[in-house]
């Protein structure tokens, strides 16, 4: 069993309370908690203890941030999270600085992460279409994945040398919702990277 860390990283709005993300994180606490994990998690919004938020990162196997992609990216608040708690974790807990070294300051930028062996996994909502992804014919993602349009977020974690658990997405939310669906289809997501392997007979003698 391992340790996962859920960030809600959610901004409410007026008009976008936050019901739906913290839906999906009441869902994989549940979901992550029957299949034998240990869950934590952290609302953005709510406030949050820098230290703690690194221990939390020690602590687990697998991060999963939960957030609305709001103009292409992690909402305000979210984004002051990773400065502050990201840049504090450079002292050696989540990086040690950025990789280089005085005898090669051109090179290995990026390589000083010390999380190896850790995973995250990104969980998504989107007012857009599925189909304004992957399709060259489109015009605004011009053929890119949602993954292409979270580069940064995927580079954030390649920093603490993290490895990603295919993301998850949720798409016209707002205008054309099929939330049910995007519920059992989370669930089934969570169930195939987090299900325990099964112990055979042979494991058992």
């Amino acid at each position: 069993m391992s340790n996962i860390l859920i960030i809600n990283a959610h901004e409410p709005y007026p008009f976008a309370p936050g019901r739906l993300n913290t839906s999906f994180v009441e869902r994989a606490e549940k979901t992550l908690a029957a299949l034998g994990h240990s869950v934590r998690t952290t609302t953005i919004a709510q406030g949050y203890d820098v230290e703690e938020e690194i221990e939390k990162h020690l602590w687990a196997d697998t991060i999963i941030l939960q957030y609305p992609v709001n103009w292409m990216g992690l909402p305000w608040r979210a984004k002051k999270y990773q400065d502050e708690v990201y840049t504090a974790g450079m002292d050696g807990r989540l990086c040690a600085g950025d990789g280089r070294t005085a005898d090669a300051p051109t090179r290995h930028y990026g390589t000083g992460g010390t999380l190896g062996g850790k995973t995250y996994m990104l969980s998504l909502t989107f007012n857009a279409p599925k189909e304004a992804f992957d399709d060259p014919g489109e015009f605004f993602f011009q053929g890119k994945s949602v993954d292409d349009l979270m580069y940064p977020i995927h580079q954030n974690f390649r920093f603490f040398d993290m490895r990603p658990l295919a993301s998850f997405a949720a798409h016209d939310v707002m205008k054309n919702p099929d939330i049910e669906r995007d519920f059992q289809r989370f669930d089934a997501h969570l169930e195939q990277f987090f299900t325990p392997a099964r112990e055979t007979d042979h494991d058992a003698a």
